[in-house]
């Protein structure tokens, strides 16, 4: 997968695991991941799928409606390719930390449902169930914290609100902060999830 790794200047930080959302690239977080820890050894990943020319994670039907076959096989490739950039790079693969906006954040989330040991914890900032057809793995002992808007388009509030319950129940400690916005990436959500990291990492 195309990518960039950053190493960071404190290497018992997690690695943050940056997932762009569609039309994205592998640079796009990098100043989310300058803000939340500066110090920190960053893996930007570029989505290997093309949507009319914008990268992206998976292959979707519609909004809002993804092809879970490709979902599940995208998940499995992105996991084989964190365990290969691990050995690459020479960092601790239990010690990744995912940061994700939009189809970056549902894959991260999609992670999480098929590995418990994939990440650390988890930034999804606009997310949604990205499967409902599978059991959740004992996720014990991995925080998550999920940024929402309360206005978005695209990302109806019982959606985020449903993703939180599957991550509680399947044992996530999870924080999800609500704003009175749209699908957009605010500053001031970056900022919490910034406070949110310092404060479990």
């Amino acid at each position: 997968m195309k990518h960039i790794f950053k190493q960071g200047s404190n290497p018992e930080q997690p690695v943050l695991l940056l997932l762009h959302g569609t039309g994205g690239t592998e640079r796009d977080l990098l100043p989310l991941a300058d803000l939340i820890a500066p110090m920190a050894s960053v893996l930007g990943v570029r989505g290997n799928v093309s949507e009319n020319g914008m990268p992206r994670f998976f292959r979707r039907l519609a909004e809002g409606v993804f092809d879970e076959p490709d979902l599940i096989a995208r998940t499995h490739e992105l996991n084989a390719f964190l365990d290969a950039a691990a050995v690459e790079y020479g960092f601790d693969r239990s010690n990744i930390v995912a940061v994700g906006y939009s189809n970056g954040a549902n894959i991260a989330a999609s992670l999480l449902f098929h590995d418990a040991q994939s990440l650390k914890g988890a930034i999804l900032h606009h997310a949604m169930v990205p499967l409902r057809s599978i059991e959740l793995p004992n996720l014990t002992g991995t925080s998550v914290f999920m940024a929402s808007g309360s206005n978005d388009p695209i990302v109806p509030r019982a959606e985020s609100e449903e993703l939180g319950q599957l991550l509680t129940d399947a044992g996530a400690e999870v924080e999800l902060l609500w704003e009175n916005n749209g699908h957009q990436l605010t500053a001031s959500e970056a900022q919490a999830a910034a406070a949110w990291f310092h404060r479990h990492f």
